[in-house]
């Protein structure tokens, strides 16, 4: 997919009532997005999906809420206040500022365009190595090296480059002089081991276990772009793992397939897939790599799965005071107990609003159909019929003649089950291709005979079959084809 369907992707999003930039009115606020009366349908499913198959498929894993603000040690204990950060470099000239390792990382893509895949390697492997050391010097050397310039002002004219903490602080207390500093989470994994003990007791859970959770977190990325790629306010799905010490490569291994074919189940094809081995390792992991999706863009990472080790809680252990260990009964192989430990983590986050992009990037087609003077070009969206916003359209053909009655009278007795449109306005033609265009598998449409034999046509999204049924039919089909049970087996 070339980056000019991406651009009608972003306008498709816009016009559908997808995705709107906040604060449109006042110009907009950047990095920052709005999801409209169908995204947030959409962004709703796609939760669920995760949550479906995290939690309620497994009797092991529990769900969590936790406050998005957190006491300050928190952060301090995570490695967030010391090291949470990005290289940044300004250019004289513009005025502006940009993540030294995108910089880099576009000029490896360029490279790779015009065929000059030996430069595209030997730069990827020096920023791999500049990374991994920390070595802001020498991503300003390679900067240099390789010409790249400010996409603004057209030149070379660079700062130095600096560590930038991405962190939003605000202050918490009633008058400024009291008030402590506070901050928005960057992540929502924190609250999650804060809560181990509390989880653990109250739910009597036996390691290995897990608890999951979807929520809001902020970071103050400089670099937006790439539409909800890259947003200064998003939503995670973590779960994190708790298991005995020295089991982490089988569960980690464990957790790679799982979360792949879970991917995979959404019917984008495993193309669209692949492992990324992390070269720099966080501060927190022996183990880590990325589930990247191929968007327009590139491939692009969606979902980690890292090795956390004993980390976070032996850090919150030692800065809290409170012990976060566990008691293992069981015996080990050698009739040996274990007795207590901190709990080695695996973690899968994934980026739910990556997930949403990723949706609609591989739903979007353009299609021809018809011949002749009837030749047109529709536009669909191939979306799984469970995670579309609306799961069938209610149609009467006309505005009159009893037909909107009994059209009503089919949407009251499905709403309670599925998410229906109604409408009456326009052509018939025209309504089957809005319906295209938000991905709502299926449209019943009733007309005059509808009142005679108490039969409807029921059209196919995807094929745009239609196929008259009796209105008692209706459940079935629906039944049949709307279910979660087709992602989830």
């Amino acid at each position: 997919m070339s980056e000019e369907v991406f651009k009608k992707v972003v306008s498709h999003a816009k016009e559908y009532g997808f995705v709107f930039p906040s604060s449109e009115i006042y110009d907009g606020l950047g990095a920052v997005y709005d999801y409209g009366q169908n995204g947030v349908e959409l962004k709703n499913n796609l939760r669920q999906y995760w949550w479906k198959a995290m939690v309620q498929m497994h009797e092991n894993i529990v769900g969590l809420d936790a406050a998005i603000f957190m006491h300050p040690k928190t952060w301090k204990a995570s490695g967030h206040i010391d090291g949470f950060s990005d290289p940044m470099i300004d250019n004289k000239d513009s005025k502006k500022r940009y993540r030294a390792d995108n910089l880099l990382e576009d000029k490896i893509t360029r490279y790779q365009k015009d065929g000059k895949t030996i430069k595209a390697d030997e730069l990827q492997a020096a920023l791999d190595q500049a990374l991994l050391d920390n070595n802001l010097v020498q991503l300003k050397a390679l900067i240099e090296q390789h010409e790249i310039v400010c996409p603004i002002s057209g030149t070379r004219n660079w700062t130095d480059v600096r560590q930038f903490n991405l962190m939003f602080a605000t202050e918490m207390g009633a008058m400024a002089e009291d008030a402590d500093k506070v901050y928005l989470r960057p992540e929502t994994a924190q609250g999650i081991f804060v809560n181990f003990l509390n989880v653990q007791k109250t739910g009597r859970m036996k390691i290995p276990f897990g608890i999951a959770q979807t929520g809001k977190a902020f970071r103050n990325e400089i670099i937006a772009r790439q539409f909800i790629m890259r947003m200064r306010e998003f939503e995670q799905m973590e779960m994190q793992f708790f298991i005995r010490p020295s089991t982490q490569k089988e569960w980690y291994e464990h957790w790679k397939a799982a979360r792949m074919a879970w991917h995979e189940k959404l019917g984008f094809g495993s193309a669209k897939y692949r492992f990324h081995d992390h070269v720099k390792l966080a501060h927190y992991a022996d183990a880590a790599v990325d589930i990247e999706f191929d968007y327009p863009f590139g491939f692009k990472e969606m979902e980690g799965i890292h090795s956390r080790t004993d980390f976070d809680l032996k850090n919150h252990q030692e800065l809290s005071g409170k012990k976060l260990q566990y008691f293992d009964a069981e015996l080990d192989e050698n009739g040996k107990a274990y007795g207590n430990y901190i709990p080695y983590v695996i973690e899968t986050s994934i980026g739910l609003d990556r997930l949403f992009l990723a949706t609609l990037c591989a739903s979007f087609k353009e299609e021809e159909v018809g011949e002749g003077e009837k030749k047109d070009t529709r536009v669909v969206l191939n979306l799984p019929p469970i995670l579309a916003p609306y799961k069938v359209a209610i149609l009467p053909l006309l505005k009159k003649d009893g037909l909107p009655e009994v059209a009503r009278e089919i949407m009251k007795d499905l709403k309670t089950d599925y998410n229906c449109f109604y409408e009456e306005k326009d052509a018939i033609g025209k309504r089957y291709r809005r319906q295209d265009a938000l991905g709502t598998p299926f449209c019943i449409t009733i007309d005059h005979e509808s009142l005679e034999n108490k039969t409807v046509t029921i059209r196919y999204r995807d094929t745009m079959v239609q196929e008259r049924i009796g209105i008692s039919q209706i459940r079935e089909i629906l039944a049949k084809e709307i279910s979660w049970g087709k992602l989830l087996s």
